[in-house]
């Protein structure tokens, strides 16, 4: 159906627990879209893809193969003032607690909806260097999200991660294709502020989980 020349598409409905997703129409790739923000995840079980753009934070992309349903997640894991949350709590502790959090939602997401854990694979993006003057928090991301994965027993197909520049990434968990584009002219600010905000919102609301994969 057309509107003074310009095609219009109904959204197919996300899963539930995704309705507040941002998500439209990508005209470029003519096929349905979710954007997620730092904090966020998204996981489909048809044809669409997610994207987002990534500073210090990472992005795992996971999927299982067989059945191609998938998503991706974008986080970062707290920074250490030398003392952790309250002043008393290990940091390591906390940090891996926050990281298996973000992780095991998304996965567990995945085989809710009929994904099988044997038959995941994964790719990641992101962990660059944004802020020189700070711990690099981005590497620390990146040395979580491989650790996680290997001792899950997933798998790691590809990455992009590391380096000084911010990343957009497109992925489209149906067929495990991933897109992504170094920002080279984008000015950092940008993204240096939305994860400066997302890095003070995790780190006044710990997160506490005891999720298990099943």
């Amino acid at each position: 159906m057309t509107e003074f020349g310009i095609k219009r598409h109904n959204l197919r409905p996300s899963l539930q627990g995704f309705e507040r997703i941002n998500r439209y129409w990508d005209k470029q790739h003519d096929i349905q879209a979710a954007k997620i923000l730092p904090g966020e995840y998204y996981v489909t079980n048809y044809d669409e893809l997610v994207t987002t753009v990534l500073g210090s934070c990472v992005s795992a992309c996971i999927r299982d193969k067989v059945f191609g349903i998938g998503g991706m997640n974008h986080f970062m894991l707290p920074l250490s003032d030398g003392k952790g949350w309250g002043g008393s709590e290990d940091f390591t502790s906390t940090a891996t607690r926050f990281g298996n959090y973000a992780m095991e939602h998304m996965i567990n997401d995945i085989l809710k909806n009929g994904g099988h854990k044997k038959h995941l694979e994964a790719k990641i993006f992101g962990g660059g260097r944004m802020m020189e003057a700070q711990t690099d928090i981005g590497l620390t991301n990146i040395e979580f999200v491989r650790s996680y994965l290997k001792t899950e027993g997933i798998p790691v197909l590809a990455e992009d991660v590391g380096d000084i520049f911010p990343r957009k990434v497109i992925y489209f968990p149906e067929s495990g294709r991933a897109r992504v584009k170094k920002l080279k002219t984008m000015h950092n600010s940008t993204v240096l502020s939305r994860e400066t905000q997302y890095r003070k919102e995790i780190e006044r609301t710990p997160v506490e989980t005891e999720i298990e994969l099943f």
